[in-house]
């Protein structure tokens, strides 16, 4: 098994040029949040991921292996709600009092599934849509990629 080491991630601009082929490893939202955790790449290569400090990976970004070779990160399709509101700030403020992790685009936001919180959108006057996607969110405050474990 390789080892991929106390290494920032790195972004991915290309094929690796020592090899020129890359493998990818497909993880969801939660999954991507990791410090030390055995990996199996797409293409089936195990290989173990050890970080300085738990972070947030994105995707798009790799681990270099401990022989050169590059894994990059995709963000998996997840179950998604799409969320569209004439005021969507407002809709968007509810979703962070739960400080549940939203994906903004211009003109709607996207949420993982939860039937509780597409109950409470929809009864604010949402128009809210089952979908399967990868999901990205917004990062938290204060330069931090999650919120979890903050203080108020």
């Amino acid at each position: 098994m390789h080892l991929a080491q106390d290494i920032e991630p790195l972004i991915y601009a290309g094929t690796n040029s020592d090899t020129g082929t890359l493998d990818t490893v497909t993880l969801d939202y939660e999954a991507r949040f990791l410090r030390r955790k055995r990996l199996v790449s797409d293409g089936g290569e195990a290989f173990l991921v050890e970080l300085a400090e738990t972070r947030s990976v994105n995707h798009g970004e790799g681990f270099r292996l401990d022989d050169g070779r590059v894994i990059v990160v995709q963000a998996a399709a997840e179950p998604l709600l799409a969320v569209w509101h004439e005021n969507l700030p407002r809709i968007a403020w509810h979703v962070g009092n739960r400080h549940t992790p939203c994906q903004i685009a211009n003109d709607h936001i996207l949420i993982r599934q939860d039937v509780v919180l597409q109950a409470m959108l929809e009864k604010l006057g949402a128009t809210v849509t089952q979908l399967t996607a990868p999901f990205t969110p917004e990062g938290g405050a204060y330069g931090h990629g999650r919120t979890h474990g903050h203080e108020h």
